[in-house]
């Protein structure tokens, strides 16, 4: 069955970014691409991915119109969704090959559609990915009456590392011409990412357990760049 990449049209400007967006990822991947002018198609069953433009600016009344039904659409959907922004800032417009994919990954429960998405991606622009694990101190540390010891801090640490570095491996073993920047954050992953996704191509996120559509949301608002939100 034939695989095709789907833009949502209206006309607007948010809409023509997207487009722009969705026929450069085609030419990327040598997929078709096709156009929707409205509403996205019921059936994706043929979809490899779903392209929507999306007005960030508050005062657009279309666009705080379109959002809920973006997001919404980009939690339930089957297939990958790609938000655009209707500026996305200067490194995420296509002609750029300096910029990174930033994933946003779990490493105790590495979501493998979402991490292999992003490798592709990687490997498609021919860029580095940028692989984010948020993480938080253990609850015992608040118990500690002195503070947490310098020494414990680095070693939980060094096993989130490792927990990053061991969920990565068998992407980076399938993709091995994909650079890969591998970062832990003691972060909130909103935070983590909206920190590390500054000049990204494309973030990539799922939208299981992390909450991908509240991620997205923040990261258009403030990274300004196009977001992926993968089953």
């Amino acid at each position: 069955m034939s695989r095709v990449i789907v833009a949502c049209a209206d006309g607007a400007y948010r809409s023509r970014t997207a487009v722009e967006w969705a026929a450069y990822e085609a030419s990327l991947r040598d997929l078709p691409l096709g156009m929707v002018y409205g509403a996205p198609p019921d059936d994706l069953s043929t979809v490899a991915m779903l392209v929507l433009g999306l007005s960030t600016a508050e005062e657009d009344p279309a666009g705080q119109a379109l959002g809920p039904t973006a997001y919404a659409l980009a939690a339930a959907a089957a297939c990958p969704v790609v938000l655009v922004p209707d500026d996305p800032v200067p490194s995420a417009v296509p002609v750029r090959r300096t910029s990174q994919v930033t994933l946003g990954v779990d490493a105790r429960h590495p979501a493998e559609q979402t991490v292999d998405f992003a490798f592709a991606a990687a490997h498609a622009r021919n860029v580095r990915l940028h692989a984010v694990h948020a993480w938080e101190l253990p609850s015992c540390a608040a118990e500690l009456p002195f503070g947490i010891p310098e020494e414990d801090r680095g070693s939980w640490e060094d096993h989130e590392v490792q927990l990053l570095a061991d969920a990565l491996r068998p992407w980076r073993a399938k993709y091995p011409r994909v650079p890969v920047l591998e970062d832990v954050a003691l972060l909130s992953p909103v935070e983590a990412l909206v920190h590390h996704a500054q000049g990204a191509a494309l973030v990539v996120v799922g939208h299981g357990s992390g909450g991908g559509v509240g991620l997205a949301q923040a990261l258009l608002r403030e990274a300004r760049c196009p977001v992926a939100i993968v089953p």
